[in-house]
């Protein structure tokens, strides 16, 4: 999360604990006036969106959502918070097949190697990657999360138990590799042919300051992946898709008092080669000047087939909304 850039937004904000504690409710929220559940914006159709209110869920307070991952065998949404927690959560559905409304299930802190609550400046939680989601096997279902801060990528069970650290090459376990420690291991898949793959939200700190983003297998090879042209953009989630293509989302944001954008793209992901870009287009890019009621996205899922789930941070403000939006990638077949 890049919480830099949002802090004109949270000096306006109080914190969540203000509020005090709430019952959760998703309510149907209208991300553009003039475009709908149904309708078609680029390479997407829209399929429904939803507001999170300001709730707590087992005494953690709902907020900071960074991650997700959909377990098929479970009929779970897995949603991460920045925080250190995890929440368990059940998307519903109309007859159409547009989302409406989501409930509660459960919510759980990430523990430490000694199975305590991870502590400040190991808490800060950020991608995340299911296995064994869609195996038709209960109860074998395990979470890979990156973190910044303490740059790691670390093996969690669904109710936020320890079980293991994965190995990284020595470049992405060094936070001094980063340009800053808000600014590094956001995003994290896992690609059939490549395993786990993970990269920062911008170039590295003795990379060229260019746009242009070292995604890393875990054996350290790696693919040069190009930003979007919009100042200020950041690789913010990738889902690796069973086709073989990279969906990633894109954040650009400058500052509070410009408008900002938030772009799905993809590629694919040839053998690595250390001085060719990938080839990146653009799938659909939402702008806040072009009448999108945005917020800061972070998180992405696939669900079934082509579609798939997003979600916003909100950074634990309250100037900022926690969303949820369904949609349906367009002449693609996952």
């Amino acid at each position: 999360m890049l919480r830099l850039i949002w802090c004109l937004l949270l000096l306006c904000g109080l914190p969540l604990s203000a509020c005090g504690s709430r019952a959760f409710e998703a309510t149907p929220f209208t991300l553009h006036s003039s475009i709908g559940p149904g309708d078609r914006h680029q390479g997407v159709r829209l399929l429904g969106a939803l507001r999170f209110n300001r709730a707590d869920i087992d005494d953690l307070p709902l907020c900071g959502l960074s991650g997700l991952a959909w377990d098929e065998d479970a009929g779970l949404l897995y949603a991460l918070s920045d925080q250190g927690t995890l929440f368990h959560l059940q998307p519903t559905f109309d007859e159409q097949g547009y989302l409406v409304g989501a409930r509660s299930i459960a919510g759980y802190a990430l523990r430490d190697t000694a199975g305590k609550p991870v502590r400040y400046l190991f808490s800060d939680s950020e991608g995340l990657a299911i296995r064994n989601g869609a195996n038709h096997i209960m109860d074998d279902t395990e979470l890979l999360i990156s973190f910044e801060m303490k740059p790691r990528i670390v093996r969690y069970s669904p109710t936020g138990q320890w079980r293991g650290e994965i190995p990284l090459p020595d470049t992405l376990r060094n936070p001094y590799n980063y340009r800053n420690g808000n600014e590094s291991l956001e995003a994290v898949t896992i690609d059939q042919r490549w395993g786990i793959i993970t990269g920062s939200e911008v170039p590295l700190r003795n990379d060229p300051p260019k746009k242009l983003i070292r995604i890393f297998a875990t054996d350290g090879r790696f693919w040069l992946y190009p930003l979007g042209q919009a100042p200020g953009s950041a690789l913010v989630a990738m889902d690796a898709l069973p086709n073989g293509e990279l969906l990633t989302l894109e954040r650009a944001f400058v500052s509070p008092l410009q408008p900002f954008s938030i772009s799905l793209r993809r590629t694919v992901l040839p053998n690595p080669q250390k001085t060719v870009p990938l080839s990146v287009s653009d799938v659909a890019i939402f702008k806040s000047d072009q009448g999108w009621h945005l917020d800061n996205f972070e998180g992405l899922t696939r669900y079934r087939g082509a579609r798939f789930f997003m979600v916003s941070d909100d950074n634990c403000s309250l100037v900022q909304t926690t969303l949820l939006v369904y949609f349906e990638l367009l002449n693609q077949t996952p």
